[in-house]
């Protein structure tokens, strides 16, 4: 018998957690998550989450977050060097990766984005969950049957004339 292990799919998932404990526990299949740019997903309360991706060298306006049908979606596009503008240096080396991406992740039903915040190259995405008033769960009172002590009897039916 063969273990899946279901570790890549919270990486591109938020607010899965309990559907991903109950199929660790009966198996299925592990996905390819492309590599580019890292990340790491965050729960940060019971019903708060964060995203944080590492976008070096991208700034405010070369990135785009966007939320559609519960897919949160960003794009980081280098914004292209002016035609008239002067490089004063040449690179030799280039280790801090650059190139345009795009990320998605699968959110679960209630899931909002709180705020995004762009800070020494990570761009952190805050998440939470809100769940509507009418599927919260919620207590029902159990009242007793006749009051005790009083007996119900049935009355009489009366017969028209």
């Amino acid at each position: 018998m063969r273990s899946f292990d279901f570790a890549p799919f919270h990486r591109s998932t938020v607010g899965f957690d309990r559907l991903f404990a109950m199929l660790d526990q009966v198996g299925g299949v592990e996905g390819a998550v492309p590599g580019y740019p890292p990340y790491d997903i965050e729960r940060s309360g019971e019903h708060s989450y964060s995203i944080s991706v590492a976008v070096a060298g991208f700034t405010e306006a070369d990135l785009s977050i966007e939320v559609k049908e519960n897919t949160l979606t960003i794009r980081g596009e280098k914004q292209a060097t002016p035609a008239g503008g002067e490089k004063s240096s040449e690179v030799l080396y280039r280790g801090i990766a650059g190139r345009n991406f795009e990320r998605s992740f699968q959110l679960a039903d209630h899931v909002q984005v709180q705020s995004a915040n762009l800070e020494n190259g990570l761009l952190r995405i805050d998440l939470i969950r809100v769940v509507p008033e009418a599927m919260r769960p919620r207590v029902i009172p159990i009242t007793g049957g006749p009051i005790a002590g009083v007996i119900l009897e049935p009355r009489p039916a009366k017969i028209a004339a």
